[in-house]
């Protein structure tokens, strides 16, 4: 093998391990072949590699700077996989035989792999890297969605057009491994073949019932994210649950520890009590032994979010299981029972998963009480607080989400190391110390970036709409890299009320449009295809952005996917979060910002009253509740008017001789100094580990033990 052969060989092992989706040194040489290609590829190592023009992948090959570039890359893997993580370190009497197997219906990795919808698979992936990280034994089980989600553009008008691309397997770094199972739903099998996807040392299987042999109807189960009615929703949560534990099985994995990632997988807690049946213990045994190592964890504060069944459908879907199960019907359909008596009660997953798990969280400290509230009479309890549900806050995974420039930065100013992956970070306290000259220049750095980014794609969204020459020069002034930017990006579910910012168009074009200080707004998130609610909310920004006072200074993005959040959360001054609370379980997106100095300005929900101290930031509002939605969205609209007036605008433009904003930095600094140590998923993990994995891990009985 030539030394050109052994190159491209170690690109493609590079290429193939979602390790490079966290380090930038991994991605570079892949830019380097063709940064045009590698940005049409939605920055997909592989696909540069197949799709670059062979010609200029020989020269890069050849080329000392690639070479030199591409040994970094190499060396940082290899030392990435030689260092003992955390938990290899403090592993002891039999933990390092632990391995969680963890279900959730989406992950996002990374951009160029369209397997997400919104936060829970944001929140997902970002576990599963920290979990790398970290070194704690994972396996992930989850669908492998032909489609995707969608892809999400907006006509001239500002209707969302809705697309849905048929993605080519072959071409995202995962591995067929020839392994079909096949999943009982009524009297019949699904055929599922189960891919595996390398992220670091985290492992993620994803089951593909698009096979030969399925029905047509069979096909579709794992089409696209969250796309069917009930019924089609329901058989594919069956193929998650019962699959995936049959998967896990048919590729030898023996996991100690089931995590449920929200109820979707509820049912496989069944299918491994129908497991253990068949490997010699009882039924009660195989009950126990399943809650004793089951972990859940809802991220659902409202009921209507939750998934219910009819209870007799679902028995009907699943009967070959509840039979292995020594179940019947009649106590399979009050175990998702709230209450259990009631028989026209729907069977609700939660409630499920709930019932057949000895560990359950809520995702922020608020969102635990609200859950405790909530499932109380799934407990026959009265007072909430004898509800056993806890809470581990949600955290963002650091190193996916913190800009280079900005990693550069902290790593000159305060000696950041955020490869040295461990639950307890005290290193962002000393951001402080920062010269703050130097990080003005790092924000403005970041907004200038931001800018950039805009203009390009808000160009390219006119394009499609058929803009003329003169619209795109138009486009391509909007935004001022010097003047305050901010941003609101999430999904555009109607509860987090996108729109309310524009409740008194005339007081806040009074804010925008101010000659000395003028104010910016960016805006991106997606609605569910079938959500009218929430694509109203964004045709309401993309026609108020055509305002004349607001042109220019306010435009929402389509298709708001990882690389969009990414720039958009290092770029912006004040994040902006607005949900009706306590309808917000966590809300990681504002945990972004502050590691680029931006600062948060959101309603006290979710994990923000974990955050606030009061000058890390602000918030909208009190407390407060009303019963009347109107009532509310004044409340909370003038409040942020208001502060927007009175403290944010002034304060931004409050410079001094060096036009340097000294009191907003000091501001600034303390977000850096008081978010990232606490909410990020490295703490978050060493959380499971130590209040539900390992406890988990060391309940099994000898028994369970020789059973599985």
């Amino acid at each position: 093998m030539t030394d050109s052969e052994r190159m491209l060989e170690s690109l493609r092992d590079i290429a193939n391990d979602l390790w490079w989706s966290w380090n930038e040194i991994g991605r570079r040489p892949f830019a380097m072949i063709d940064p045009r290609l590698w940005e049409a590829t939605r920055h997909s190592p592989i696909r540069v590699l197949e799709e670059a023009d062979p010609a200029r992948l020989a020269a890069r090959v050849d080329d000392h700077d690639f070479q030199q570039v591409t040994q970094k890359a190499i060396a940082a893997r290899d030392h990435y996989y030689e260092t003992a993580p955390w938990f290899q370190r403090v592993a002891s009497n039999g933990d390092e035989e632990m391995l969680v197997a963890y279900f959730c219906s989406e992950f996002a990795i990374h951009e160029s792999m369209q397997q997400y919808s919104g936060g829970l698979g944001v929140l997902a992936g970002d576990h599963v890297k920290s979990a790398s990280d970290l070194g704690v034994p994972f396996v992930g089980i989850g669908l492998l969605y032909r489609h995707g989600y969608y892809i999400q553009e907006f006509t001239s008008d500002g209707h969302t057009r809705v697309i849905y691309p048929d993605y080519d397997f072959e071409k995202m770094p995962i591995e067929d491994t020839g392994v079909d199972i096949a999943c009982p739903l009524w009297d019949r099998e699904v055929i599922a073949r189960v891919w595996k996807m390398q992220v670091g040392r985290s492992t993620l299987l994803l089951l593909d019932a698009d096979r030969e042999g399925n029905s047509d109807e069979d096909r579709l189960l794992t089409e696209g994210l969250y796309k069917g009615d009930s019924d089609p929703r329901m058989r594919q949560q069956i193929l998650l649950g019962v699959g995936g534990v049959m998967a896990l099985e048919a590729l030898g994995y023996q996991p100690t520890v089931y995590h449920l990632n929200e109820g979707h997988a509820a049912f496989a807690p069944i299918a491994r009590v129908a497991k253990l049946i068949k490997n010699g213990l009882t039924h009660d045994e195989s009950m126990k032994a399943v809650r004793d190592t089951t972990v859940f964890t809802t991220h659902t504060p409202v009921p209507a979010g939750h998934d219910r069944y009819d209870p007799g459908r679902a028995a009907d879907a699943l009967h070959r299981v509840l039979d292995e199960a020594g179940m019947s019907r009649d106590a399979f359909c009050a175990l998702g029972r709230e209450h259990q008596d009631n028989h026209d009660e729907l069977l609700c997953m939660t409630v499920v998963a709930l019932r057949m798990s000895t560990f359950t969280n809520g995702v922020a400290q608020l969102h635990g009480e609200v859950s405790r509230e909530m499932w109380k009479g799934a407990f026959g309890l009265e007072d909430p607080e004898d509800v056993p549900i806890d809470a581990i806050t949600n955290g963002i995974h650091v190193r996916t989400w913190l800009a280079p420039e900005a990693d550069a930065f902290w790593r000159r100013e305060i000696g950041l190391r955020p490869a040295r992956a461990t639950p307890h970070s005290t290193q962002w306290s000393r951001a402080l110390d920062a010269d703050p000259n130097s990080f003005w220049d790092l924000r403005n750095d970041l907004r200038a970036n931001l800018v950039r980014f805009l203009r390009h794609r808000l160009g390219h969204q006119a394009i499609k709409n058929g803009a003329d020459p003169d619209e795109l020069r138009e486009i391509s002034t909007f935004f001022d890299p010097d003047a305050l930017m901010i941003g609101f990006a999430r999904r555009f579910a109607t509860y987090k009320r996108a729109p309310l910012i524009f409740r008194d168009l005339e007081r806040l074009e009074g804010i925008i449009d101010d000659i000395d200080q003028p104010v910016q707004i960016i805006f991106a998130g997606k609605a569910h295809p079938r959500d009218k609610g929430g694509q109203a909310f964004a045709q309401k920004i993309h026609r108020m952005s055509r305002r004349e006072r607001l042109r220019g200074r306010v435009a929402i993005l389509e298709e708001y996917d990882m690389e969009v959040g990414r720039m958009l959360t290092s770029g912006c001054d004040v994040w902006l979060n607005n949900p009706i609370r306590p309808h917000e379980a966590s809300g990681t997106s504002g945990m972004k910002p502050p590691m680029h100095g931006g600062l948060n300005c959101s309603i006290l929900d979710g994990w923000w009253p974990e955050g606030f101290d009061g000058r890390n930031g602000w918030s909208i509002g009190d407390e407060s509740e009303f019963e009347s939605q109107d009532d509310q969205d004044d409340y909370d609209s003038d409040s942020l008017y208001e502060m927007l007036e009175d403290e944010i605008v002034p304060l931004f433009y409050e410079r001094n001789a060096r036009d340097v904003p000294r009191r907003w930095i000091r501001r600034a600094l303390r977000s850096v100094a008081t978010v990232p140590d606490y909410f990020n998923t490295n703490r978050m993990v060493g959380e499971y580990v130590d209040l539900a994995y390992l406890p988990a891990h060391r309940a099994r009985l000898e028994v369970q033990l020789n059973a599985e």
